[in-house]
């Protein structure tokens, strides 16, 4: 039996997103992770074999742990605990993964969408039609289906707490004690309209 890698790919992608954390997606390249995590660009070139592709990596790999709990949050129940469960979520999963969630204030764009393979591409588009089902599937059960009360689950599930997040982290600033709790109670409160 072989022995282990020694830099394995959730080790890579852990520095390039600290790399992200601290200044950006521009500041992730092969050389630059590379030094991060004490790796020869060998060891880089072998799991990603461009920067797209270890980009596509980390914003998939970010991505789906911040769905796993998201989506299960979306699915509550009753209905009209789901909106405020997800919202507390974004905020908890944000204030749980501090170096991620700045990864997730970017978008695919920032990380170079364009040139990412195919297969990541298409993962992508899965994943977001996934997040787009569960929304959809919460609205049903809520009863919105006016185009305005859609709108609002979007605001009170994504964009509020998302704003929260995103207001802190540019500021430098820990999320507040009771984060968590605002979200939840704004989210309610938007979706109880």
């Amino acid at each position: 039996m072989g022995r282990p890698p020694r830099h394995d790919v959730d080790r890579l992608l852990d520095a390039a997103a600290d790399l992200v954390s601290d200044a950006g997606p521009a500041t992730v390249t092969i050389a630059a992770v590379a030094r991060a995590a004490g790796a020869p660009s060998g060891s880089i070139y072998h799991r990603f074999p461009s920067r797209a592709s270890l980009l596509a990596a980390l914003w998939l790999r970010t991505l789906g742990r911040f769905h796993e709990g998201y989506l299960a949050a979306l699915d509550s129940e009753p209905a009209v605990d789901a909106a405020p469960a997800a919202a507390r979520h974004v905020v908890a999963w944000c204030r749980a993964n501090p170096g991620e969630s700045r990864v997730l204030l970017y978008g695919p764009a920032d990380f170079d969408e364009a040139g990412w393979p195919e297969e990541a591409r298409e993962l992508l588009r899965a994943a977001n039609d996934r997040l787009r089902a569960a929304l959809d599937a919460l609205a049903g059960r809520l009863g919105a289906a006016a185009p305005a009360d859609r709108e609002r689950l979007y605001l009170a599930a994504v964009d509020l707490p998302y704003a929260t997040v995103r207001r802190h982290h540019l500021a430098g600033r820990p999320l507040p004690a009771y984060a968590e709790d605002l979200a939840a109670s704004c989210a309610a409160a938007l979706t109880s309209a």
